[in-house]
């Protein structure tokens, strides 16, 4: 079986074609080896990647840290049930419990799984009182699980699956009007990303959490922020809500957690957290030691080596890039959102032969919405790559022609 390295991109496609399910469209790319913000395929292609691991290698590919925590505990214990003690899990949730609002942790392994765990807390906490709806945002995105999906408000996701879970309704991200008029004694809990990635790097109006806080607060509803994709340092704070004077009742975190190694978190109040008793939520895998001690690599990693203040510095350097071409192409670029290394580029057509083309130039991007450009780079991503990188798009966008009137 060592020998799928030897592969080239052709054979493995084509193994992929006989043996494995077609539910993700797949880049004809095989990638084999991540260093930084770097990868090569299986011919030696070598790509800048500014998308890396779908937002999950926030520190790079193959961190060095990370690596060599991984190697260690590998060969110390891989995986016991969580029905023992693990040193490693007990320090991950007391580092992250320490960086936030001081909750309790829940491990999994996964957002979806994070995200689930938080629906069922909520209406475990609210059941006593009859509170059983989730109130969610259009254009928000929180997995692909059954409860998960039903909360996504993106009907997109729900085709060919229906019905969904029930007790869940949708208002419009922004509008504090939109919930208040939902949000009321029925209302378990509201689960809502402070910055919403999938839906295209949309960060909330002045005010809107806040607003958001003190309506659940009035209406004995809980608040959760759903931070998958913008927790663990990518904006520049530990976690998105911390640009915002508010904290959550729960909050669930997941790609970047642990640099690419499956992990996910729900992490709680305490007297929110105390309502989940022995038998009524688990996860096999959720806080094994390998997990655990790449999460604790990874926070290392980044406050080692200032990567949150670096989130600032590559804002500044993107909205600089995307400004100075909006500037020279205003019919292509709508608008500019960014925060830390979340970076979207909304566009006035379709992004997707963007991304195209930028990969026949060995540069990895991604799109979002179908208009959205969406870059998740790393936070350590070198000045070298950054120009590298930007001057590809660059000249991809400027070469793109489209017309105006068909969008």
């Amino acid at each position: 079986m060592s020998q799928a390295a030897l592969l080239s991109s052709a054979e493995i496609i084509s193994q992929f074609d006989r043996y494995v399910i077609a539910n993700y469209r797949r880049y004809p790319v095989c990638l084999v080896r991540g260093e930084g913000s770097l990868v090569w395929d299986a011919e030696g292609r070598r790509y800048v990647d500014f998308f890396p691991g779908w937002g999950c290698n926030l520190v790079g590919h193959c961190p060095p840290r990370v690596v060599e925590a991984i190697t260690e505990q590998i060969k110390t214990l891989i995986h016991v049930p969580n029905t023992w003690y693990m040193e490693a899990q007990g320090q991950f949730a007391q580092a992250l419990s320490e960086r936030s609002f001081g909750g309790k942790a829940f491990f999994c392994n996964s957002g979806a799984e994070a995200n689930e765990a938080a629906i069922k807390l909520a209406r475990a906490y609210g059941h006593p009182q009859g509170r059983t709806k989730i109130v969610t945002m259009h254009h928000g995105f929180h997995g692909r699980t059954y409860a998960a999906l039903s909360a996504t408000a993106q009907p997109k996701y729900h085709v060919g699956f229906e019905p969904m879970v029930p007790g869940f309704e949708y208002i419009p991200f922004g509008d504090l009007d939109a919930a208040a008029s939902v949000i009321d004694s029925t209302t378990a809990g509201v689960l809502i990303e402070p910055i919403q990635g999938e839906g295209g790097i949309n960060i909330p109006p002045d005010g809107y959490l806040e607003g958001l806080r003190k309506i659940c607060d009035e209406a004995g509803a809980l608040l959760m922020f759903d931070e998958v994709q913008c927790g663990m340092g990518r904006t520049g704070k530990w976690f998105g809500y911390q640009h915002f004077n508010v904290e959550p009742d729960i909050m669930t975190v997941a790609k970047a957690l642990a640099s690419g190694v499956a992990a996910g978190v729900m992490m709680a109040r305490s007297e929110v957290a105390e309502v989940l008793k022995p038998g009524m939520h688990a996860s096999t895998y959720g806080g094994n030691p390998i997990a655990c001690r790449a999460g604790l690599a990874t926070i290392e990693t980044i406050e080692e080596d200032g990567l949150l203040d670096q989130a600032k510095v590559l804002e500044d350097k993107f909205r600089k890039v995307f400004t100075e071409i909006q500037h020279e192409r205003p019919e292509l670029i709508k608008e500019i959102r960014i925060r830390g290394v979340m970076v979207g580029v909304d566009l006035t057509c379709d992004a997707s032969p963007i991304v195209a083309e930028c990969l026949n130039r060995n540069l990895l991007i991604n799109a979002t919405q179908g208009h959205v450009i969406r870059l998740l780079p790393a936070l350590n991503l070198s000045d070298e790559l950054f120009d590298e990188g930007c001057s590809i798009l660059r000249d991809v966008l400027m070469d793109h022609k489209f017309d105006p009137d068909q969008g």
